[in-house]
């Protein structure tokens, strides 16, 4: 039979060696409180419009049909909207993409 071998060091070492903390190392932790994760780092900016969820009913047909265009089709809805209604693009992000009507 094998002996089992330690995976880790068995040398002590006194943490009162580590060194200091410094706010770019603080700023890059990950920060739990016990077993719960509570945050990665500062995140996404929050952008200038934010949008609002809403919950809508769409005709099967519709919604397969923007489904057809891959990734992005809420995005897509967006933008066809705002076309409908004849609002410009204000955050420059929006990109409409021609739906595939191939299939």
């Amino acid at each position: 039979m094998r002996a089992k071998k330690n995976a880790g060091s068995s040398e002590w070492v006194d943490p009162d060696d580590a060194p200091e903390l410094t706010d770019a190392m603080m700023a890059d932790a990950e920060v739990f409180d016990g077993d719960r994760f509570v945050r990665r780092g500062p995140g996404r900016p929050k952008a200038a419009v934010t949008k609002e969820a809403i919950n809508v009913r769409l005709d099967p047909d519709v919604l397969t049909r923007l489904r057809e265009g891959g990734p992005g089709w809420q995005s897509r809805i967006n933008a066809i909207l705002r076309g409908a209604l004849g609002l410009d693009d204000h955050d420059g992000q929006t990109e409409h993409r021609p739906v595939r009507r191939d299939a």
